[in-house]
């Protein structure tokens, strides 16, 4: 048998790793029961009658807290390793991790401020065209003068 390549053992090692989970499938729904009830059937949604369509829209602020939440979150696992071992590096050790806290609380702000971390976001003031065009030449009275 000839030497296999390095990409060689690879597909071997995926092929097999696909066989033997079609193999396991195919011989857990040969050998499962299959006994479907009304209430099996059900869609499962923690414990709670599903009501409605399931295509409902979802306020966009349910994401936008999440995807936060993780940013921040995982910047926060990256200090207990920091934690643990900036006496070791010195000055230079307590220093990055400040300047890394900075930025971090420099985030917090931004999202903050930007008003992403509150619930209820007030409605955008966005200009009407017809306002600022009425108002255009009382301004420019003011920038002659």
């Amino acid at each position: 048998m000839e030497m296999l390549t390095e990409f060689g053992k690879i597909f071997v090692f995926i092929l097999v790793a696909i066989i033997f989970v079609a193999i396991s499938l195919f011989m857990a729904k040969l050998i499962r029961p299959n006994r479907p009830t009304k209430e099996k059937l059900k869609i499962y949604e923690c414990g709670e009658d599903a009501i409605g369509s399931p295509w409902v829209k979802f306020n966009i602020r349910f994401y936008v807290v999440a995807l936060i939440f993780l940013i921040f979150d995982v910047e926060v696992v990256l200090l207990f390793p920091w934690a643990l071992s900036y006496q070791d590096y010195g000055v230079y050790g307590f220093l990055v991790g400040i300047i890394f806290l900075l930025v971090l609380g420099l985030g917090m702000a931004y999202e903050w401020r930007k008003g992403d971390l509150e619930w209820a976001r007030p409605k955008p003031n966005i200009p009407e065209i017809d306002k600022v065009l009425n108002n255009l030449p009382s301004q420019l009275e003011k920038t002659k003068t």
